[in-house]
């Protein structure tokens, strides 16, 4: 068994919490050392490993091309190591986070990889709440959420998932009636699904169709993505909404109604207090999720 030289741990640790926030001031405070302790530490492991790690100018501390290709060689390592004495601390106990989610994303992106996270992270459990104003109440009765928006509050930590195309959804024997070129009569005369959240999905699609001026003959407005595919699907009206969760969907009796690319004015964000990602059960959660491309 080669003897191998071990980093001093607190060293990198300082390091990686430096790296993870942007700023030695916040890591200093994070760890519970001052300014200097902190770049002393630095100091010691670029002494280690014979590297300079960062720039230092004034306050700031920037990586530098060696610190960035250290870090991407590190962390995965740094975060086995700390995966691997958490399973086996037996003083450890269930950590828990507090999860905001939208119903249909829920059901379509995330509980269908949940048991890879539970693989991971065998202590992490998640308290799943599907209520109204999830992005309001983050910091309060929620850790994080997940919320479709088309851009957070100024004050979140905020991690865009996605990008997306808007389609209108409808079942295949109305697309059929309406044909394959839009025709301003024919959808004069029908009923639109409009999520309340996600009312400029619609405007969006009116203007890349060049039908601004097009009045329905009703709008139904829906406060649950699920219902609305559930409604095209028994042909109630046409949903204005994502492509993706069409696809998602998998049902037969729904399709897109005509062929068009139209950016949506909104994206699912990953979202929590910027001070959340320093506790265990979001930090583990956020890195699972930015990994694993949901």
């Amino acid at each position: 068994m080669v003897n191998r030289r071990l980093p001093p741990l607190r060293s990198l640790e300082a390091f990686m919490h430096t790296v993870r926030l942007g700023s030695a001031r916040a890591a200093a405070n994070q760890l519970g050392l001052s300014p200097s302790a902190l770049s002393r530490r630095i100091a010691t492991l670029e002494e280690f490993i014979g590297k300079k790690l960062f720039t230092r100018a004034r306050q700031a501390m920037q990586l530098t091309d060696e610190g960035a290709a250290f870090h991407e060689a590190v962390l995965p390592h740094f975060e086995a190591l700390a995966r691997a004495v958490e399973g086996q601390s037996e003083s450890t106990s269930l950590l828990r986070l507090h999860l905001g989610v939208l119903p249909l994303f829920g059901t379509q992106r995330l509980f269908p990889r949940l048991a890879e996270l539970r693989r991971l992270h065998p202590i992490l459990h998640i308290d799943i709440d599907t209520g109204p104003h999830l992005e309001d109440r983050v910091g309060d009765t929620l850790d994080a959420a997940i919320i479709l928006s088309n851009r957070p509050s100024a004050g979140l930590h905020a991690v865009r998932l996605d990008e997306n195309k808007v389609h209108a959804i409808t079942n295949a024997e109305l697309a059929a009636t309406l044909g394959d070129t839009p025709d301003a009569g024919l959808l004069a005369r029908q009923t639109f699904l409009i999520h309340n959240g996600l009312p400029e999905s619609f405007t969006a699609w009116k203007a890349a169709l060049d039908l601004s001026d097009l009045e329905p003959a009703a709008i139904d407005h829906y406060d649950s993505g699920q219902l609305m595919l559930a409604a095209a699907a028994q042909g109630l009206g046409i949903a204005i909404m994502h492509d993706d969760h069409r696809r998602r969907a998998a049902d037969n009796r729904l399709v897109n109604l005509y062929d068009a690319e139209v950016e949506s004015p909104y994206s699912y964000w990953f979202v929590c207090k910027p001070g959340a990602l320093e506790e265990r059960p979001v930090r583990m959660f956020h890195d699972w999720l930015v990994k694993a491309g949901l």
